[in-house]
């Protein structure tokens, strides 16, 4: 209760002025919230009680149940302000203060912060001036008092960088949580819901819902708000997200018209009374719960974990979709619906391995360098230990720490999650002008891995436009449609009021929204296509409705999965029912029994007759291409009684069938385009479809899913479960297993097959490297398999709540091609990593190797602690941004997918790394030892702890610095191309940070001086060090000359799975496989020429021999399945082609299912085309197709794809039937 004064405390003034409120509103919040509390008999007693039925809570809430709110604003305002908005306050974002906390608890930054409050400390120290001399010989050199005044800077200048590091991380932070804020806006405004209001239907946003609006609902709603239930038809909801049951509940008027927020509706439709928003629906309350319990009730959060565990859904239902969370909270709950992404897991692994390695050299090298002192002082010079000289050793120790950390910080790739987030999160931004609207940041990087797409035909691949184009009336086949003269008028009524009334009331043709356009379609586009088939015929379908609105239909039977069909029942004058039907044609003919003929009589339909009208109707309107739907009617007469309405299979029988009509949803122009790239980067694309097979087949060859000439797979759903499961009907990993690496369509399918499906692959393990499945879905159904798939893509326009829900991108504009998008993201976010990655393990190993052996030999860093934190912030946070900001190129898909166990680094970035590694530290150790004399300046390596910089010094930092500027450029490519600079000015943040960079570096080397550690170079100076710089790039070239498979040595680091599952000989091949290196191309094509002029000379002589000895002259050439000569048809008889009776089943919708697995395997090798002219040429025109690809079953074409066939699911006939034993035999 101390939770319900709270939200309330905002509306005190509305109870204060409730008295002259009493004229609008007899019904209280408290009233309504105690009323949504309550559920089926006792909420249905509670509303006779007090209101009397359902219309006298309208009445009382000021609201009518046909006509809805007026819409006045003053009204929705004052509604707004008694009853509450249907908004959830967000949760307030962390603060700016916040996040700098957090980065703060980084632990290496503490360490700094410790060692540089330590170091200042000591630095305001000094040691009386007769003491210093007895404390050892390495202390001198302190020649200018100023110059020891100047030993706080150190400190300051390590804080100050600290603070940059801290803000930096910081500020990404919260830009991040920003732009997560806006996608959930966006999210949410995309999110409308259908109310009535002054009479007309309108779509809101879902946060300008009010109490009292009669809101429409329907099959794939999420509610957005509780209300009451005025009139349903087969309502069912899935409550889960509320109660954790998993079964659906059956609302009606009668029994339990109580609709809750957060909760999914799964069949059916109806319309309801809003009563609850916002704070006060029960998704709300639980919300509010949840607020309170951050403040320090967590029993509410046990109460709710508890709940969790039963519910399927989690709260994902209830915190993902609302209007609410204007924030991106939710997001961060529901993270861990799926592992740590792939991505992630790598990298956090690569990161803790380096930083051990880091560790490791930071402690060695203190070690080293205190031992030195100890025994340089102590035993060397032999200074006697006194209590004087201690402060002055300690400030030895310190910098001798700082040191080690300082090498610490520069081995510990900090910028790694960094880069992670900025590619991601640039990415992400991106893909929305790709219309792909990301909900989990790493299903954006998962996608680049995906090696399979199941799609659903509808609206993705096809533009969900549909138009009837041909009909079956009256017995006569019409190939576009009739006039309205031709059709007898007492059918053409039947027709348009059957139409009329058996479409659902929300679908409808609204006029065009610009000038010439094509009319719009709203709601559900068979239903449009049919509607705008009697506008074609010159009927107008609303004058019927408006005769027959909603509520005077006496039940409706929704359209869902299990039934395929939607029936509407009319009760007539005279207490006879008549029902219209209509559903998929192949269905709902086979329970029709009559048939309307021309003169207007009805016919008894026979299985014959049935059969023959398949044939001439319906199978060439689907081998068009086109969607079948049969419309079919039934009368009940007065005489039989009341009918079972609850026994559907009995009422949905012995239907007379009006019509067949074929509705054409044309292929998007851009689709075969989109295939035609996933399937050359290696993706299979497979469609499921609740359509028939031949539609199926007939749009899969449009869009280029089957070639003319493939073997690939087309069966129905039927078919699908039947070879997948064994004898007692459970389905068989091993038995999916022979079914899906040639499975291209997957017609008549239900959800459940489409989970099965998506299941299967991701759990196969036939091929070497675990599938990564995206799938397509827009139905409340295709919400399991779009959880289950690795990425699920919703439709953003076509997708009902349930499946957006469940997905984890939407697609804003219900384009396949979109998806390609996302696949190039993806790709895009691994290589910028990877790119990263090759430019971040140079600088480290350069840095900590060269920090080590100096500090070593010199007793001092060659790179200061300042200066290695700025070489650490030009390498993480600058090089991140602009490596991981690079954009997609088309050559991204040229590539086959890299799979979840590739290595983030392979061998071929190993070589860059390594290659580079040398070049510089030949250059610096160089300049570290021996510049002096070269450059002709003073020697910098023994100068006194706090004595001002040395040329020597600067020069060192300053050509490390320009090496990794220049590297920069070398990191672009990753897998060994010649032209680094390819595409550079297409990333403008590039540009600009190398810039910056460089003018940065100038400031820091003539004007940072004792901070830095620098002192100002000449021009002489500089352009040795740009010269040396520069050198980089110019190795590179020798570097990616190298072909990698030469270093052998060479390992690859960054496993995602723990190596050591992984045997050594798999490692190998995984990395050969792998590798793209451009070195060995270029080798490869000069061998090519060689080879083939050898191969040319064996070729002759061995067919010489084998005309001498009678061997094959294929033996070890490559195999015979490219190869077939009209021998083989010649001198085996199971190879001739005499009819064209289909040998190859591509319709697994014959007859003969039962045997076509067994058929299957015995493939016919048609022979080449000019050798037998009897044989039907391989046909060009895609309506041909589907009758000549069954005669001829195809040869691979492509040897690239048969290493993905099983062995066993179609290969060639054994041995003895061989093409190569029949050329022996012939020969």
């Amino acid at each position: 209760l101390d939770m319900a004064n709270n939200s309330f405390r905002g509306s005190k003034h509305g109870r204060r002025g409730e008295a002259n409120h009493e004229t609008e509103f007899s019904c209280s919040l408290m009233e309504l919230r105690s009323l949504m509390e309550l559920r089926g008999p006792e909420a249905l007693s509670r509303i006779k009680e007090c209101y009397r039925d359902v219309n006298g809570l309208c009445a009382r809430l000021r609201t009518s149940p046909v006509e809805g709110l007026d819409g006045n604003p003053e009204d929705i305002n004052r509604r707004k302000q008694e009853f509450g908005k249907n908004v959830i306050p967000p949760k307030k974002p962390k603060t700016f203060v916040q996040l700098v906390w957090e980065a703060l608890q980084d632990v290496t930054l503490i360490i700094l912060e410790v060692a540089a409050i330590i170091s200042l400390g000591l630095s305001f120290y000094h040691a009386p001036e007769t003491k210093k001399q007895n404390c050892g010989r390495a202390v001198g050199g302190v020649d200018d008092e100023g110059e020891a005044q100047a030993g706080w800077i150190e400190g300051a200048a390590i804080l100050l960088s600290v603070v940059c590091v801290v803000l930096v991380t910081a500020f990404n932070d919260w830009s991040k949580e920003k732009q997560f804020r806006s996608l959930q806006c966006r999210i949410e405004q995309e999110q409308k819901f259908t109310v009535v209001r002054g009479g007309q239907v309108i779509q809101i946003n879902v946060s300008e819902l009010v109490v009292g609006d009669i809101a429409q609902v329907k099959y794939g709603d999420l509610l957005p708000a509780d209300g009451v239930l005025i009139q349903g038809n087969d309502l069912k909801i899935d409550e889960s997200s509320l109660t954790g049951e998993s079964d659906h509940v059956k609302k009606s008027v009668e029994k339990d018209p109580m609709l809750l927020s957060g909760t999914h509706v799964m069949e059916g439709s109806g319309k309801m009374v809003v009563t609850a928003v916002g704070v006060n629906s029960q998704t709300g309350i639980i919300f509010t719960l949840l607020g309170a319990s951050e403040d320090g009730d967590v029993e509410a959060e046990k109460e709710k974990k508890k709940k969790d565990k039963k519910d399927d859904n989690k709260d994902e239902a209830n915190v993902e979709m609302q209007p609410l969370n204007n924030d991106g909270e939710p997001e961060r709950k529901k993270l861990p619906k799926k592992e740590k992404s792939v991505l992630q897991g790598k990298l956090t692994k690569l990161a803790v391995q380096i930083g051990k390695a880091g560790l490791f050299m930071s402690v060695i090298t203190v070690l080293i360098l205190v031992t030195r002192f100890l025994i340089d002082i102590f035993w060397i010079q032999g200074v006697h230990w006194s209590k004087h000289c201690l402060p002055i050793y300690i400030q030895y120790m310190v910098k001798f720490f700082i040191i080690g950390v300082t090498v610490l910080v520069v081995a510990v790739p900090e910028g790694l999650p960094l880069a992670v987030t900025i590619s991601l999160a640039y990415s992400v931004k991106k893909m929305m002008k790709d219309n792909n609207l990301v909900r989990h940041l790493d299903a954006c990087e998962t996608m680049g891995n995906a090696t399979a797409i199941c799609s659903d035909k509808t609206g993705t691949l096809t533009m969900n436009r549909m138009t009837v184009v041909q009909a079956y009336i009256a017995g006569c086949c019409y190939k576009k449609v009739p006039e309205p003269d031709q059709l007898p008028a007492k059918i053409l009524d039947l027709l348009v009021l059957g139409i009329g009334v058996n479409c659902a009331y929300t679908s409808k043709i609204m006029p065009p929204e610009k000038e010439g356009g094509l009319p719009r379609q709203v709601g559900n586009k068979t239903e449009c296509a049919l509607l705008g088939f009697t506008l074609d015929l010159h009927r107008d379908y609303q004058t019927i409705r408006n005769e027959i609105p909603e509520e005077k239909l006496f039940k409706v039977y929704t359209f869902n999965s299990v039934r395929k069909s939607m029936s509407t029942v009319l009760k007539n004058s005279d207490g006879s029912y008549r029902m219209f039907s209509k559903g998929a044609a192949e269905l709902l003919l086979k329970k029709c029994c009559k048939i309307l003929m021309s003169n207007g009589e009805t016919k008894i339909l026979k299985p014959l007759d049935r059969d023959h009208l398949v044939k001439k109707a319906i199978e060439p309107m689907a081998l068009d291409g086109l969607r079948t739907i049969c419309l079919a009617y039934r009368d009940f007469p007065c005489a039989d009684g009341e009918p079972d309405w609850d026994d559907e299979s009995h009422i949905l029988s012995g239907l007379t069938c009006i019509s067949v009509v074929g509705i054409e949803d044309p292929v998007r122009p851009e689709v075969p385009e989109a295939i035609r790239k996933c399937q050359r980067a290696g993706i299979t694309v497979r469609m499921v479809t609740g359509d028939n097979v031949n539609t199926a087949r007939a749009i899969a060859i449009k869009c280029g899913i089957l070639q003319p000439g493939d073997d690939f797979l087309c069966i129905e759903g039927k078919e699908f479960n039947r070879r997948i499961r064994n004898e007692l009907g459970e389905i068989e990993q091993e038995r999916i297993d022979k079914i899906w690496p040639k499975l291209r369509v997957l017609a008549r399918s239900s959800p459940t097959d489409k989970h099965t499906l998506v299941k299967g692959i991701i759990d196969s393990t036939i091929l070497e490297q675990r599938q990564v499945v995206a799938v397509t879905g827009d139905g409340t159904n295709d919400g399991p398999a779009l959880k289950k798939a690795d990425v699920g893509f919703a439709m953003g326009i076509a997708g009902t709540d349930v499946a957006k829900e469940a997905s984890d991108i939407i697609l804003t504009d219900d384009n396949f091609s979109s998806i390609v998008k996302a696949v190039m993201w993806g790709r895009n976010v691994y290589d910028s990593i990877s790119k990263f990655l090759q430019f971040q393990l140079t600088v480290n190993v350069v840095a900590v190797i060269v920090a080590f052996t100096g500090a070593c030999i010199t007793q001092d860093s060659p790179l200061k602690a300042v200066q290695m934190l700025w070489v650490n912030l030009i390498m993480d946070t600058f090089a991140s941004l602009a490596l991981a900001t690079e954009p997609p190129t088309e050559a991204l898909l040229l590539r086959k997918p890299y799979g979840r166990k590739k290595p983030l680094i392979s061998r071929t970035m190993m070589k860059n790394i390594f290659g580079h590694c040398i070049y510089q530290l030949t250059v610096i150790f160089t300049l570290l030892f021996v510049g002096e004399k070269l450059l002709n300046i003073d020697s910098g390596r023994d100068a006194p702890l706090h004595g001002p910089p040395s040329e020597h010094y600067t020069i060192v930092f300053n050509t490390f610095v320009l090496m990794q500027i220049f590297n920069e450029l070398n990191a672009r490519k990753i897998h060994g191309e010649r032209n680094v600079f390819e595409g550079v000015f297409r990333n403008p943040v590039f540009c600009s940070i190398i810039l910056g960079t460089l003018i940065t570096q100038i400031i820091i080397v003539q004007f940072g001086g004792k901070p830095f550690s620098c002192s100002g170079l000449s021009i002489e100076q500089w352009l040795w060090c740009v010269f040396l710089g520069f050198g980089t790039l110019l190795w590179g070239q020798l570097v990616s000359s190298v072909p990698t498979s030469w270093l052998k040595f060479l390992k690859t680091a960054g496993h995602g799975t723990h190596q050591d599952d992984i045997p050594e000989e798999e490692l190998e091949e995984m990395n050969c496989l792998d590798e793209i290196d451009h070195a060995e191309m270029e080798l490869r094509r000069g061998q090519v020429l060689w080879c083939r002029g050898l191969n040319r000379i064996q070729t002759q002589i061995r067919v010489v021999n084998a005309f001498r000895d009678s061997v094959s002259p294929y033996e070890g050439l490559e195999t015979p399945e490219s190869r077939s000569s009209i021998h083989n048809f010649m001198t085996h008889p199971e190879f001739r082609i005499e009819d064209s009776e289909p040998q190859i089943p591509l319709i697994d919708e014959n007859e003969e299912e039962d045997d076509a697995p067994t058929k299957r395997n015995s493939i016919v090798v048609p022979p080449l085309q000019t050798e037998l002219p009897n044989v039907p040429s391989a046909p060009s025109s895609p309506s041909q197709n589907n009758t000549s690809l069954e005669h001829v079953a195809p040869v691979h074409k492509d040897t690239s794809r048969s290493g993905l066939i099983p062995p066993n699911s179609a290969g060639l006939p054994p041995c003895p039937g061989s093409p190569l034993h029949s050329l022996e035999t012939s020969l």
